[in-house]
């Protein structure tokens, strides 16, 4: 690939079951912008299954990296990309078919710094209802602090933006991506640009961990969500992300 202008960064840790959908999400946004300037990057990250041969097979490089921290994972990715937009979803997530359009329309119009995608579980259920809202109220005062409204799920921005913040937060094991918003938006700012959210196109994303824990699990475990939101508890990140296969 002699000129690539997005770069699809996923990190993966056995995602065989998941990963082949998510990269054919982003083939098929691809055919609306720069269909032979997209690369798809998977970091591997202590991958002990398929997921690597699978992401072969689909069109991506892969890369591996053994950090036990999203943020160093989602790192290693990025520094390997050669794309001038940097995209990042998580590998159990799904991009709809106009992301990369309205993507690209957003940050060519010089507006906005970058942003993010709005997520929607592929199931609902009042538990899952309850603990969507229960995160959002323990992420508001951040929010407030920071100016309003940041959203995830899927994380788009120049990678030149990404070198002048450092990038992800290494020495966050969870919360690295409301932290990597607020610099992004703090870096906006200084130039008179937004942080913003998709529109039209968002991220739908597994339910798998209510279906391995219990819709109600975030609720009837607030102590530990609550370490969870404080960006450094190892132990809790551990017992909810980093260990559970």
């Amino acid at each position: 690939m002699s000129k690539c202008k997005f770069s699809v960064v996923i990190p993966a840790h056995n995602e065989e079951k998941y990963i082949g959908k998510c990269l054919l999400a982003v083939k098929s946004a691809a055919k609306y912008v720069y269909p032979d300037e997209v690369e798809m990057i998977v970091a591997a990250n202590r991958c002990t299954d398929k997921t690597a041969a699978v992401a072969r097979h689909c069109g991506a490089r892969v890369i591996t990296n053994d950090d036990k921290c999203i943020a160093a994972v989602r790192n290693a990715g990025i520094r390997a990309a050669k794309g001038e937009i940097i995209v990042t979803v998580d590998a159990d997530s799904l991009m709809t078919k106009y992301s990369l359009v309205e993507i690209r329309e957003k940050l060519e119009s010089k507006e906005y710094a970058g942003g993010g995608a709005n997520p929607k579980f592929d199931r609902m259920s009042p538990g899952i209802a309850c603990s969507a809202l229960y995160v959002a109220i323990n992420l508001l005062p951040i929010m407030i602090k920071n100016g309003g409204y940041l959203s995830g799920a899927m994380f788009w921005f120049y990678k030149a933006d990404f070198d002048k913040i450092g990038g992800f937060d290494e020495s966050l094991v969870s919360l690295e991506d409301m932290d990597f918003a607020i610099r992004l938006k703090k870096l906006g700012a200084g130039r008179g640009q937004r942080y913003g959210t998709l529109k039209y196109s968002y991220v739908t994303t597994s339910s798998r961990k209510f279906d391995k824990f219990g819709d109600w699990y975030l609720i009837k475990n607030r102590q530990l969500t609550k370490r969870i939101f404080s960006g450094r508890d190892r132990e809790a990140a551990d017992s909810f992300y980093y260990d559970v296969r």
